[in-house]
Protein backbone atom coordinates (compact mmCIF):
# COMPACT_ATOMS: atom_id res chain seq x y z
CA UNK A 1 0.00 0.00 0.00
CA UNK A 2 1.09 3.53 -1.03
CA UNK A 3 2.29 5.70 1.75
CA UNK A 4 0.23 8.92 1.42
CA UNK A 5 2.41 12.12 0.85
CA UNK A 6 3.12 13.97 4.49
CA UNK A 7 5.01 17.45 4.99
CA UNK A 8 8.32 15.68 5.22
CA UNK A 9 7.77 14.44 1.51
CA UNK A 10 7.04 17.85 0.14
CA UNK A 11 9.69 19.67 2.01
CA UNK A 12 12.21 17.20 0.45
CA UNK A 13 11.01 17.96 -3.04
CA UNK A 14 11.37 21.64 -2.13
CA UNK A 15 15.20 21.00 -0.81
CA UNK A 16 15.80 19.04 -4.92
CA UNK A 17 14.74 22.87 -5.81
CA UNK A 18 17.14 24.51 -3.67
CA UNK A 19 19.73 21.97 -5.23
CA UNK A 20 18.92 23.19 -8.54
CA UNK A 21 19.56 26.90 -7.44
CA UNK A 22 22.82 26.18 -5.83
CA UNK A 23 24.10 24.17 -8.74
CA UNK A 24 23.63 27.49 -10.84
CA UNK A 25 25.31 29.92 -7.96
CA UNK A 26 21.93 31.06 -6.86
CA UNK A 27 21.15 31.12 -3.24
CA UNK A 28 19.79 27.86 -2.40
CA UNK A 29 16.02 28.55 -2.45
CA UNK A 30 13.40 25.74 -2.98
CA UNK A 31 9.86 25.61 -3.59
CA UNK A 32 6.94 23.53 -4.67
CA UNK A 33 3.39 24.28 -4.64
CA UNK A 34 0.71 21.66 -3.75
CA UNK A 35 -3.00 21.08 -4.62
CA UNK A 36 -4.95 17.63 -3.29
CA UNK A 37 -0.95 15.80 -2.56
CA UNK A 38 -0.35 17.04 -6.27
CA UNK A 39 2.79 19.41 -7.24
CA UNK A 40 1.53 21.52 -9.30
CA UNK A 41 4.45 24.01 -9.13
CA UNK A 42 8.21 24.22 -8.48
CA UNK A 43 10.57 26.71 -8.39
CA UNK A 44 14.00 27.91 -6.83
CA UNK A 45 16.02 30.89 -7.27
CA UNK A 46 17.14 32.95 -10.55
CA UNK A 47 18.10 36.28 -9.21
CA UNK A 48 21.51 35.85 -10.65
CA UNK A 49 20.58 33.65 -13.81
CA UNK A 50 17.86 36.64 -14.79
CA UNK A 51 19.57 39.56 -13.56
CA UNK A 52 15.76 40.06 -11.60
CA UNK A 53 15.84 40.96 -7.54
CA UNK A 54 12.16 39.62 -8.01
CA UNK A 55 12.98 36.22 -9.21
CA UNK A 56 12.84 34.47 -5.51
CA UNK A 57 12.07 30.63 -5.69
CA UNK A 58 8.26 31.76 -4.44
CA UNK A 59 7.72 34.12 -6.72
CA UNK A 60 8.49 31.60 -9.31
CA UNK A 61 6.33 29.11 -8.08
CA UNK A 62 3.29 31.47 -6.98
CA UNK A 63 3.29 32.56 -10.84
CA UNK A 64 3.54 28.55 -12.21
CA UNK A 65 0.95 28.16 -9.52
CA UNK A 66 -1.86 30.87 -10.59
CA UNK A 67 -0.71 29.67 -14.39
CA UNK A 68 -1.57 25.96 -13.33
CA UNK A 69 -4.84 27.03 -11.71
CA UNK A 70 -6.10 29.33 -14.30
CA UNK A 71 -6.60 32.23 -11.88
CA UNK A 72 -4.17 34.47 -9.46
CA UNK A 73 -5.78 33.34 -6.03
CA UNK A 74 -4.13 29.61 -4.45
CA UNK A 75 -6.86 29.23 -2.23
CA UNK A 76 -6.81 25.93 -1.54
CA UNK A 77 -2.78 24.86 -1.99
CA UNK A 78 0.43 24.42 0.35
CA UNK A 79 3.61 25.95 -0.26
CA UNK A 80 6.66 24.53 0.79
CA UNK A 81 9.40 26.34 0.80
CA UNK A 82 12.92 25.76 2.08
CA UNK A 83 13.61 29.40 3.91
CA UNK A 84 11.31 31.32 5.47
CA UNK A 85 10.00 33.73 2.84
CA UNK A 86 11.51 37.72 2.57
CA UNK A 87 8.65 40.59 2.70
CA UNK A 88 8.17 40.75 -1.08
CA UNK A 89 7.32 37.02 -1.16
CA UNK A 90 5.07 37.47 2.03
CA UNK A 91 3.53 40.04 0.27
CA UNK A 92 2.75 38.27 -2.87
CA UNK A 93 1.80 35.35 -0.57
CA UNK A 94 -0.89 37.50 1.26
CA UNK A 95 -2.60 38.59 -1.83
CA UNK A 96 -2.54 34.53 -3.46
CA UNK A 97 -4.53 34.17 -0.18
CA UNK A 98 -2.24 30.72 -0.09
CA UNK A 99 -4.07 28.16 2.34
CA UNK A 100 -0.76 27.06 4.00
CA UNK A 101 3.12 28.38 4.25
CA UNK A 102 5.25 25.50 5.37
CA UNK A 103 8.87 26.46 5.57
CA UNK A 104 12.32 24.41 6.74
CA UNK A 105 14.40 27.77 7.92
CA UNK A 106 14.15 30.70 9.64
CA UNK A 107 15.27 33.58 8.15
CA UNK A 108 16.14 35.68 10.80
CA UNK A 109 17.87 38.86 9.74
CA UNK A 110 15.07 39.35 6.11
CA UNK A 111 12.23 37.05 7.04
CA UNK A 112 8.88 38.74 6.86
CA UNK A 113 8.42 37.79 10.25
CA UNK A 114 11.21 40.01 11.14
CA UNK A 115 9.81 42.77 9.49
CA UNK A 116 6.86 42.74 10.31
CA UNK A 117 4.15 41.64 7.16
CA UNK A 118 1.59 39.02 8.03
CA UNK A 119 0.10 36.69 5.57
CA UNK A 120 -3.51 37.01 5.04
CA UNK A 121 -5.55 35.96 7.75
CA UNK A 122 -6.61 32.54 6.75
CA UNK A 123 -2.92 31.62 5.72
CA UNK A 124 -1.62 28.38 7.91
CA UNK A 125 1.71 28.62 8.56
CA UNK A 126 4.04 25.88 9.94
CA UNK A 127 7.59 26.04 10.19
CA UNK A 128 10.88 23.48 10.97
CA UNK A 129 10.00 20.88 9.18
CA UNK A 130 13.84 19.65 7.60
CA UNK A 131 15.13 23.25 9.21
CA UNK A 132 18.93 21.09 9.37
CA UNK A 133 18.88 20.25 5.83
CA UNK A 134 17.75 23.33 4.40
CA UNK A 135 20.15 25.35 6.81
CA UNK A 136 23.10 23.09 6.01
CA UNK A 137 22.60 23.99 2.27
CA UNK A 138 22.52 27.73 2.92
CA UNK A 139 25.44 27.39 4.72
CA UNK A 140 27.56 25.77 2.90
CA UNK A 141 26.66 27.87 0.12
CA UNK A 142 27.58 30.92 1.52
CA UNK A 143 31.16 29.51 2.79
CA UNK A 144 31.90 27.79 -0.98
CA UNK A 145 31.00 32.03 -1.80
CA UNK A 146 33.16 32.98 0.44
CA UNK A 147 35.96 30.82 -0.10
CA UNK A 148 35.84 31.64 -3.88
CA UNK A 149 36.11 35.24 -3.51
Amino acid sequence: MLQPYNDEYFMRKALEEAEKAFEKGEIPVGVVVVINNKIIARGHNLTETLNDVTAHAEMQAITAAASFLGGKYLKDCSMYVSLEPCQMCAGALYWSQISKLIFAAEDKQRGYRKSGVTLHPKTQVKSGILATEASTLLKRFFIEKRNLN
